[in-house]
């Protein structure tokens, strides 16, 4: 395998392929429960979201700088008690899928929320995505409920699946 560099994604460098990335899943998968592709706005929103925020966008690019793959992590509920909490997401493109991409980029994401001082990761996956759910199980995620019915896309009803990994941080969480 050639050489791949972990980044921090950037609008200005990674946009335009984070969108193709995006909506190559919209478009062709049950990963985004959403019908139609998004917009170069709504990515530069998005990003923007994500920085003001402080969460990570992670990719992997190879040696020439292109992304294969990226994943991110944000808001799980928007209530202040839910502050140790994110849900995250991530994406390989269709060219470079079964190449071990996804299992380094959650690792990634497991070490900011981590260094971030997160307590929990959910993650929530189409119930028949069997890659990506075996992939979460290998790296401890447990398998907290599936909500039935909960989608409907290409002409189907479609459970989500939610997998949790509690993290040993942060060392002294606050109320308030």
């Amino acid at each position: 395998m050639s050489e791949q560099n972990v980044v921090r994604c950037s609008f200005e460098r990674h946009g335009d392929a984070i969108l193709d990335i995006f909506n190559d899943a919209i478009v062709h998968s049950t990963a985004l429960y959403e019908y139609q592709p998004r917009t170069r706005q709504f990515m530069q929103n998005w990003f923007e979201t994500k920085r003001s925020a402080g969460f990570p966008i992670i990719g992997i690019e190879d040696c020439n700088g292109v992304l294969l793959a990226f994943g991110s992590y944000g808001t799980f509920r928007a209530f202040p008690a839910f502050k140790y909490t994110v849900e995250h997401s991530v994406y390989v493109h269709k060219d470079h899928r079964g190449r071990g991409l996804g299992r380094s980029v959650m690792q990634e994401l497991i070490a900011a929320a981590r260094g971030n001082g997160m307590h929990a990761m959910i993650g929530g996956i189409d119930a028949t995505n069997t890659g990506s759910i075996a992939l979460h199980e290998q790296l401890g995620f447990k398998h907290v409920g599936t909500l039935p019915q909960v989608g409907f896309k290409f002409g189907k009803w479609l459970d989500l699946a939610f997998y949790q990994l509690l993290l040993d941080t942060p060392a002294h969480p606050i109320d308030g």
